[in-house]
């Protein structure tokens, strides 16, 4: 006796109820299906002893759950699970080739079948919702690793600080925080996203506050002429917390790339130094001259002479006395920065030092 399928609007509720998950969660309905088609094909096996050839059909417009077995055509049948007899393929199966050898699909959906599939249903739904939403949520914040994002404070775990993004939560370690910077709960602050790893418990987020790149998406963000591709930050030497040298360029003869990045009265450059606290920034332009590229990068101390050795990538730069402090900065700050900056060794010596040498 044929087995009974079930009635075409007896999971109606089900495929309804995936439709709204669809829209709400945007998850797809044909991945829980398929999803729950395998689930059951599994449950099969408990039933038929072995599942192998059997497939489960989900129909995506009623929910009405179908079992079918794919059997061989054979002349005299010795296993009833795997083969079914020529002469009973070709009675069952008029329109379809019932040769020795075909295959052919025999409905053999279990009686109250629908109740094992509407268990089995709510289980993978609910494992696969969770699947599916971690995935959703780790593809939208990895289109965001390299990129500055705004977050809040949550509370400090040891010496690493638990920032929420809105959906997630991020962990800005002890070694991407600024010496010296203190958060409180619900602040808010920008951070820059390194990294974005894919876990069974969702995405792991690394942000950091002391990455050179977060200054260079601050004034992207800040300043049109960057955004917009006018201005090109060409290089950027930082010292998170104390001072950063950022060098840039442009092409459009009527554009100032430093006044661009500075803004009126200095609102631009002062809207990202409040960002980060007081982190004093220094903005010079660039240029494909070695000396002069140093030149600048060693401002605000003024430069008597610079001689660049290309192939060693190093030079000596000569200062007025006066300006020797200021040129090296404190605690050598200044010239290691601009070394940085520009990719050159740099050894700074005053004009008095210069005379006694060459004496």
């Amino acid at each position: 006796m044929k087995a009974k399928t079930e009635k075409p609007d007896s999971n109606k509720e089900l495929i309804e109820a995936l439709d709204q998950i669809e829209k709400e969660k945007n998850i797809s309905k044909d991945i829980l299906l398929e999803a729950m088609e395998n689930s059951l094909v599994a449950a099969c096996k408990n039933h038929f002893g072995k599942a192998d050839n059997i497939h489960v059909n989900i129909d995506r417009n009623t929910g009405a759950v179908s079992v079918y077995a794919d059997r061989t055509v054979v002349d005299e049948v010795e296993d009833p699970v795997l083969e079914i007899s020529q002469a009973e393929a070709i009675l069952r199966f008029p329109n379809a080739p019932t040769e020795i050898g075909d295959v052919v699909q025999v409905e053999v959906t279990p009686k109250n079948f629908g109740r094992i599939a509407a268990q089995k249903a709510k289980q993978v739904v609910v494992q696969k919702i969770r699947e599916e939403e971690r995935k959703v949520l780790f593809n939208e914040y990895f289109e965001k690793e390299k990129e500055v994002v705004t977050g809040i404070v949550q509370r400090y775990v040891g010496n690493n600080v638990s920032i929420n993004l809105g959906k997630v939560d991020a962990v800005l370690t002890e070694n991407e925080q600024i010496r010296g910077e203190h958060f409180k709960p619900t602040d808010r602050i920008k951070l820059y996203v390194l990294e974005v790893k894919d876990t069974t418990k969702g995405p792991r987020i690394t942000v950091s506050r002391t990455h050179p790149e977060l200054v260079k998406r601050l004034f992207e963000a800040e300043v049109t002429e960057v955004r917009e591709g006018l201005v090109e930050i060409r290089s950027i030497a930082r010292e998170a917390g104390a001072r950063t040298k950022m060098a840039v360029s442009t092409n459009d003869p009527n554009v100032d790339p430093v006044g661009a990045c500075v803004g009126l009265n200095g609102a631009r450059v002062n809207a990202i130094v409040n960002e980060l606290r007081g982190e004093k920034i220094d903005i010079i332009n660039w240029s494909d001259d070695p000396a002069l590229l140093i030149e600048n990068a060693l401002s605000p101390a003024k430069v008597v002479s610079v001689e660049v050795a290309e192939d060693e990538k190093s030079a000596r730069v000569i200062v007025p006395d006066y300006q020797l402090s200021l040129a090296i900065g404190r605690e050598g700050q200044n010239a290691r920065l601009a070394a940085r900056l520009t990719g050159y060794k740099i050894d700074i010596k005053s004009e008095s030092q210069m005379e006694e040498y060459d004496y």
